[in-house]
This record gives structure tokens, sequence and C-alpha cells, in this order.
């Protein structure tokens, strides 16, 4: 098999992630072709598309998310993500067992769950949400009506992973802010979820957008196990890398020129690019890796790409009319001036009102 290097494969994971250079997708396009975007924070996706498109602008993705052709749902490694209705429907379908399998792993909520009847909760749980919809705080008292024994939270926990519940704006509008409010997915969209989970699709997909991957990497972004068999059957080409392990790609993907140049680029706090392999070499040494994912309670800061590599973090802050971006970078920068160049952007992007924007960039070697 031909041997990719890593300088290779990190420039087709950028090329593929529409980070070597800004695309002229819709917002809508660019989450179907990401296969969806981390969002269990509300505003994520909204850096992630303007870091990843020409003409982005906020209200390109909130008026999608107010007219339902985009949701935010529990999906892939049972993570909250922003895909377009169309792959809710698609989608949601296929991470099931998953999502079935955590109901009963959960440490905090198992012991509460043990021989209730899922079919009946999940029945009243739909009945109540297609009632109108509710946040957690107001679904638990309703279904601590039935089992007044059970704990509220595991019951309303449970009830997340064995329905497939939307939440709601204004959740995730731009400017606004909002608790989780949830309605099933078919209710909200006024439509039914596919009828069996297409598993060879989404894995071309996952290709197309983050290839080529290991089985391992396949698992690692989706949360499914067992997809070997799956993988094996499917019309693919097959490469290693510098380590051996093999790769597997669609027959005529494009590999980009290792050569290619790549911009400095922010990524948004929980980008898929950082989570979406099992092996991050493509973006990361295992030093870095260590240093990010090593933040307290797992909240993942945005980050910056130079050369194509992670290099560090960022976080905006903002005090009256003055907007800052700080930088934190691992090493130092080859190309400082390019990196602010880039920032101010950001802020402009970021923080358009503020009177004052400046870009703090600091050098934090461990």
């Amino acid at each position: 098999m031909p041997v990719l290097t890593q300088r290779q494969l990190n420039r087709t994971a950028l090329q593929r992630q529409l980070l070597l250079s800004r695309s002229g997708k819709s917002a809508i396009e660019a989450v179907e072709h990401l296969v969806g975007m981390q969002a269990q924070a509300p505003f994520p996706p909204y850096f992630g598309l303007w870091t990843r498109l020409t003409t982005f602008q906020p209200d390109d993705l909130a008026q999608r998310l107010l007219d339902r052709s985009v949701v935010r749902i529990v999906l892939m490694r049972g993570t909250v993500h922003l895909v377009s209705a169309e792959d809710c429907l698609l989608l949601r379908p296929m991470v099931q067992s998953l999502l079935d399998r955590g109901v009963r792993s959960n440490t905090q909520h198992r012991s509460e769950l043990i021989g209730l009847d899922e079919d009946e909760l999940t029945a009243i749980g739909r009945k109540l949400l297609d009632e109108q919809p509710r946040s957690a705080a107001q679904l638990r008292p309703l279904l601590a009506e039935r089992w007044p024994d059970r704990s509220p939270a595991a019951l309303a926990f449970a009830v997340r992973n064995l329905l497939p519940l939307v939440q709601i704006p204004p959740r995730a509008i731009w400017g606004r802010s909002g608790q989780p409010v949830y309605a099933t997915a078919e209710t909200w969209l006024g439509r039914p979820l596919a009828d069996a989970a297409p598993v060879e699709e989404v894995l071309r997909r996952y290709l197309a957008a983050f290839g080529p991957a290991t089985v391992a990497d396949v698992q690692t972004w989706s949360g499914l196990r067992g997809l070997k068999d799956v993988v094996r059957g499917m019309d693919l080409r097959g490469f290693r890398d510098e380590n051996g392990r093999e790769l597997l790609d669609l027959p005529d993907a494009e590999l980009a020129d290792p050569e290619l140049p790549s911009p400095p680029r922010f990524l948004p706090p929980f980008d898929n690019l950082l989570l979406s392999h099992h092996d991050r070499g493509r973006v990361m040494s295992p030093e870095d890796r260590k240093r990010l994912f090593s933040v307290k309670n797992a909240v993942l800061p945005g980050t910056i790409l130079v050369d194509g590599f992670l290099h560090g973090t960022w976080q905006i802050t903002r005090k009256r009319d003055t907007a800052t971006l700080h930088i934190t970078a691992y090493r130092a920068l080859p190309d400082a001036e390019a990196l602010e160049e880039e920032g101010r952007r950001l802020l402009a992007f970021a923080e358009p009102d503020a009177v004052e924007q400046s870009v703090n960039i600091a050098v934090d070697a461990e």
C-alpha cells in the first residue's frame, strides 16, 4: 500500500475540512459536508463556519435555526451536534445503539434506572414533549408523577437518550441566550426519522470530510462499535501511514499536495477536526494533545492552527467598549504578524460593535 506522510495527511485533512482556503459554500452546505458540527456549547459552530467560509455572517446560521433547516441534537459520540434537518432524520437512528448503551452505563444515573420499563418511559416522554416543548427542569416533575420512587434527573436523562430530542431556539441564536428546551425531532421538523441507519453512506461522507482514516478513527468519530466488518465490505482505497497503520479512503478522493501553504486558522472550542480521529497526529503532537485535553472539566478552548498544526489556544474578553483577543501560543510563532491579522478579522466578526479591538499574543512554552 502507498505510504502517506504526516504532512500529506495534515494537508488533506485541512483541505477536506475547508481550512486550507475558505469555501464559497452556504452555511447548510458546509454543515452537511462536515457531517455536522460539534455543538454542546451554543456558539462554537458560528466560529467554525466563519473560519471555513468566505462570506459567513452570524445571521446565516441563526436564520437556519429559526426556520428549522438546521437543528441541534445528540448524535455522534453521544454529544450535541449541529446538523441539517435532513441529516438529523438520517443520522439519529444510526446512533441509537450508542445512546441506549449510555442509559445503562452512565455511572451517575444507571442505579436509578434498573428495571425501568423503557418503552413506557419513551411513550410518556414523547407524549409530554409533543404536547409542548419543555426544558429538563419542566420535564422532571412530570416524569416523577409516574415514577415517584425514581430520580427525576435520571428519568429526564433516559428520555434524552431514548428519544430524538432537538434543542429549540432561542438556544444557540447569536446574540441571545436561553436554557435548553426540547422537542422531539419528528414533531419539530414535521417528518419521521429514517427507517434504517445508512451506515455505509455515512461512513463515505465521513471519509470525504475527514479521510483517509483508520477503522479506529471512524469509531472514534461516531462512537459506534463493530465497524470493521462494515468498512471491509465497502469499495475503498487503502494506504498506510508512517507508523504502518492501514488507512482507508474513497476510491476517487483527492489527496492534497503536502507542500500547500496553510494559513493561520482560529478553530472554535470542540472543533470536530480535533475530536474525530483516534490518532490525532495529523493535526497535533502527542505533547500538545496532552496539554490541550488536560483542561479543567474537559471544556476545550478555542485553538489556533499554525502551518496546519495545533499551536495554542485563544479566547475573547469584553470590557465595556474594548474587546481583546488573547492568544496563548505553545511555542514561538514563525509568523506572528499573519496570526495577528487573522485575529483582527476574528474580532471584527465576533465583536463588531467594540470601539477598541486588540490582539494580545503570549508564548507559554511548558
